[in-house]
């Protein structure tokens, strides 16, 4: 039996194909750049602050599908740190839109067992949204199920620029030799150091791009697009991007079934 949410069965139960899904192979870590609420909401005459709102329900539903899947970590991309280039009356909407988030959302993914991290510049954000993250991070730090990894003033360079120089503080006190860095180093002092590189990173909205966004952990993961905008993205898309993962040979590499050679 899939995990229903809070004892009830959701949308994703009664979504074709769920039944062609291996269970023994959904992707351990699912990555989503939630892209395509700005231009959702133009499309219907509607301010694009109305499309991040949509956003956030669209969210809310792929958690719940992602959590009933078995999916262990769900990575989405909330606000670049490219993102502060945008007019200031839609960056504060966002910041005041995750704040509200927290607060709406907080109980019932406690609940059902849902672990919150945030990862990027955080201390960069005003004081009492980085209270509620702490707050939110502490009380589910101890759940065992899905863990909802939200990517907020986050860029995959400015990660990877932090991790260096971590590393290159702790060669130049001594701790560390320069010839002992290795791939694991790095991925240690990265903010996903604890977590699973993404086995499956979805894009929709129609671009052909990672933006930024988990740059060195998506080093082998499978991409999946889709030209329907984020507040359009529902469970059943989900399951698709999953059968379509599960139809993929992973060789990361390798060879193939019959021992043919594929490129990197």
């Amino acid at each position: 039996m899939w995990k229903k949410w809070f004892g009830k069965s959701s949308d994703v139960f009664h979504t074709p194909g769920l039944n062609l899904i291996k269970r023994e192979s959904v992707p351990r870590h699912i990555a989503i750049i939630m892209d395509g609420n700005g231009r959702w909401a133009q499309r219907k005459g509607l301010l694009r602050t109305f499309g991040h709102r949509a956003g956030v329900e669209s969210l809310r539903d792929i958690v719940k599908a992602a959590s009933e899947l078995g999916v262990k970590v769900l990575t989405a991309y909330a606000f670049s740190t490219e993102n502060w280039k945008r007019p200031d009356e839609e960056v504060n909407f966002l910041m005041s839109l995750f704040s509200e988030y927290l607060d709406s959302e907080i109980d019932e993914l406690h609940q059902n067992d849902v672990q919150i991290k945030f990862i990027g510049k955080i201390d960069e954000l005003a004081v009492t949204l980085q209270h509620k993250i702490e707050n939110a991070q502490a009380r589910t730090l101890h759940n065992g199920g899905l863990i909802l990894n939200l990517a907020v003033n986050y860029g995959g360079r400015a990660e990877i620029t932090r991790a260096v120089q971590i590393i290159t503080e702790k060669v130049a006190t001594g701790a560390l030799k320069p010839e002992e860095i290795t791939d694991n180093t790095i991925q240690d002092h990265l903010y996903t150091a604890a977590l699973p590189d993404p086995d499956l990173l979805i894009r929709p909205s129609g671009d052909l791009r990672i933006s930024n966004f988990l740059l060195w952990q998506s080093a082998y993961a499978e991409f999946w697009f889709t030209d329907i905008n984020w507040p359009d993205f529902k469970p059943k898309h989900l399951i698709q991007a999953i059968i379509d993962y599960q139809k993929r040979d992973r060789r990361f590499g390798g060879v193939n079934k019959d021992g043919a050679h594929r490129f990197k």
